[in-house]
């Protein structure tokens, strides 16, 4: 059974606090605590708004749906682990709730971990999923949709076949400490929709920083979104590290800064799609964005012969969409091919290149 506790009552210890990493809760607040065996969404289900979920190390098949505000779902670091259920339906014998079988069926039913879901009127707001691997899932690890201030922290996110942490339609959102690793697609995929076409929006200071991306598709993909920041993240061993991306709606992807980013090596082989050629060798990717700075990252050894190979590229994009006005400066870049620089568009479009460290660059003269 789930245990049910007052946070301060039940557990005044310092060795308490320690593992619920928290400011001081009022005693309104509880903490659920889930063991091997027991359902996570059994207990975010019982859940109020303030309140904790602690998972302890174990493995645990189910996915989980949390529409709470204000809930804290947190692991005890990489040995907690969640994993598809082995069987999709519910059985008699699991006793969960018609709720808890709902919540469960809905996120498992589209390949999913974790989903955090709030609605088009009413985002859920303040939602921490922290601390635990989440892997083997048909297509997303972590997905959230229709969140507000949403925090994803020290995450494994590991062999997803599609994305291994995603959100859309979400504002002010945080990504911090997060491991995206050999995931199908992006390791860390945010986007304005996933299916609808339209704008780009602003994230309100969505911020992506000291993850560790390696292996995956792409390393960061950032579609049709504004005001948004990825920063001090190690990206290697992917297709293609960073790309920032918009398309013929508007207003364009922008005012987007990408800095001190160490993006290495990231050439691992990726067939094309529908939208875009084969990836291999790319580091940093503009493609039909706007005022992007693009500044302080280190871009090294990333080498491939795809048509968006190099260490940074504006690429004039597919659909004909330009990339306008965007700012590559004080980047050290070394040993990308096929140049350290790659610009694609013509010099009407206002794009600079300033006080990088560089050797080769197409056209010559950037570096």
């Amino acid at each position: 059974m789930t245990k049910r506790h007052i946070t301060y009552l039940a557990c005044g210890t310092a060795l308490c606090g320690a593992l619920l990493g928290a400011a001081p809760a009022s005693a309104a607040h509880h903490v659920h605590w889930v063991h091997p065996g027991e359902s996570i969404q059994k207990a975010v289900d019982a859940a109020q708004p303030g309140d904790t979920v602690l998972v302890m190390p174990g493995t645990y098949r189910e996915s989980v749906k949390v529409t709470t505000p204000g809930l804290t779902l947190r692991g005890m670091g990489p040995g907690t682990v969640l994993q598809p259920a082995k069987k999709a339906k519910v059985t008699k014998k699991a006793k969960v709730t018609k709720k808890s079988a709902a919540a469960q069926k809905s996120c498992a039913e589209m390949g999913n971990g974790i989903c955090v879901v709030g609605t088009k009127s009413k985002p859920v707001e303040d939602v921490t999923i922290a601390r635990m691997t989440v892997t083997g899932f048909s297509r997303i690890g972590v997905m959230a949709v229709g969140t507000a201030n949403l925090n994803v922290h020290g995450v494994a996110a590991v062999k997803n076949g599609q994305w291994g942490i995603a959100e859309e339609r979400s504002v002010h959102s945080t990504y911090r400490d997060n491991v995206a690793r050999n995931n199908g697609d992006a390791g860390l995929f945010l986007a304005n929709s996933v299916t609808a076409e339209k704008g780009a929006t602003d994230t309100a200071g969505t911020v992506v920083e000291h993850n560790l991306l390696e292996g995956n598709r792409i390393g960061v993909t950032v579609r049709r979104l504004r005001n948004l920041a990825v920063a001090d993240n190690s990206i290697t061993g992917n297709c293609a590290g960073v790309f920032v991306v918009g398309d013929e709606n508007k207003p364009k992807a922008g005012n987007i800064t990408v800095t001190g980013n160490q993006v290495v090596k990231n050439n691992k082989y990726c067939p094309k799609t529908a939208r875009l050629a084969f990836l291999q060798g790319s580091g940093i990717v503009l493609t039909g964005a706007e005022n992007t700075l693009v500044s302080r990252n280190l871009v090294t050894g990333n080498s491939g012969k795809s048509p968006l190979s190099g260490g940074v590229v504006i690429f004039k994009s597919f659909v004909g969409v330009t990339s306008d006005k965007n700012n590559v400066t004080d980047n050290s870049l070394s040993g990308n091919a096929p140049a350290d620089l790659v610009n694609q568009e013509a010099a009407k479009h206002g794009n600079a290149f300033k006080g990088n460290t560089c050797k080769k660059s197409k056209p010559a003269g950037l570096c």
